[in-house]
């Protein structure tokens, strides 16, 4: 195993934008780091780099000590991606198997190998299968244990659930996970899929434009977005996000759009008439309550069974669309109006320049 670092790494293909710019990103040994952002920021060229797949144009690239100059197959690494890649000619075990012949492994060292693989991944039934006899997520695992029969210092995976349906992808993320802290090998994961970082991850890169936005735990990220692009791209539903002013009119700060007002969280440095882009959690709105402060009008209904997204507007010269989490089905019909109680804990506000106003690091 091995800690990965890319130190002020620019990618150009030679266009006026290039694929990463001046990035730096420390991965842990044994630590699974998810990349997240969308689709064109840059993700599947961060793997390309560590695979020694690409070259960087400039900067640093360690895997456990300088790597720009080493091959692929010098940098101990494996990767996944996400169409598979399986020899179709192959059983699961001549596939798992392969790369143990290009070492020229013994037989015998070669099958316990496998088998002990196998057992991990729970395909030791499957062995003599080829890949067409095979489901999706066994694909998917044999595929995984391809890389995983190396013994690689790094696991390198670019969206391997993306061709899964998403019961079976539930299914094989939290495989993932498994198998991850029982190897304790070092991942770094690609996906555009923010629940699958959210879910699988120590911590979360995210990534936009070729440039790195925030690293921080999964927690942190959502409850402490370092800029707006952070705050707009992670989220089920997204943050809402609106042109604001703060005002100090009434002795205590305020957020006032279209004629509304939203609490000021306590730690947000309040400048009165600064104008931000604020930003509402979906869970911070409660319908009703004694301390119900905006008066809405319902646009549409999402209901999810155990949940239901109540999309509202706030009618003003600039209309305000918010979406809230109610809890089962409640009986609301589109066009009704509704009383919103707001926390303050669940709104944010951002600067001219996109950064979370109040943040600490």
């Amino acid at each position: 195993m091995a800690d990965v670092a890319l130190e002020r790494v620019t990618k150009s293909y030679g266009g006026p934008t290039p694929a990463l710019a001046d990035f730096d990103l420390t991965i842990a040994d044994g630590e699974l780091l998810v990349v997240v952002g969308p689709s064109g920021c840059g993700k599947s060229t961060l793997l390309r780099l560590v695979a020694g797949l690409e070259v960087a144009t400039s900067g640093t690239i360690r895997i456990g000590r300088p790597a720009n100059d080493l091959s692929p197959q010098e940098r101990n690494v494996a990767m996944v991606f996400q169409d598979y890649a399986l020899y179709p000619h192959l059983s699961a075990r001549g596939n798992l198997e392969f790369p143990l012949r290009m070492r020229h492994l013994p037989r015998e060292e070669r099958r316990a190998l496998v088998e002990r693989i196998a057992e991990l991944l729970g395909i030791g039934a499957l062995l003599e299968r080829l890949p067409r006899e095979l489901s999706g997520g066994q694909r998917q695992r044999v595929a995984m244990g391809r890389a995983l029969v190396r013994e690689p210092a790094v696991f390198l995976l670019d969206e391997p659930l993306s061709n899964l349906d998403p019961q079976l992808r539930v299914q094989v993320r939290a495989e993932v996970k498994t198998l991850q802290r029982k190897t304790k090998t070092t991942m770094l994961y690609v996906t555009h899929d923010q629940v699958e970082a959210m879910t699988l991850a120590d911590r979360v890169a995210v990534l936009d434009k070729g440039r790195l936005q925030q690293v921080a735990p999964p927690r942190t990220v959502y409850a402490e977005p370092a800029n707006v692009m952070v705050a707009s791209f992670i989220g089920n539903p997204p943050m809402s996000l609106f042109p604001a002013v703060i005002d100090g009119t009434d002795g205590r700060p305020v957020l006032r759009a279209a004629g509304h007002t939203f609490p000021l969280p306590s730690h947000v440095p309040a400048s009165p008439g600064t104008e931000v882009t604020a930003g509402v959690r979906p869970e911070a709105l409660r319908i009703g309550g004694d301390e119900a402060s905006l008066r809405a009008r319902v646009d549409q209904l999402e209901n999810l069974g155990h949940e239901t997204l109540v999309h509202v507007r706030l009618d003003g010269d600039e209309p305000v669309h918010l979406i809230a989490r109610v809890d089962g089905m409640p009986e609301l019909e589109t066009g009704a109006t509704l009383d919103l109680t707001v926390d303050p804990n669940g709104v944010y506000a951002f600067g001219a320049d996109g950064r979370r106003l109040g943040a600490t690091h």
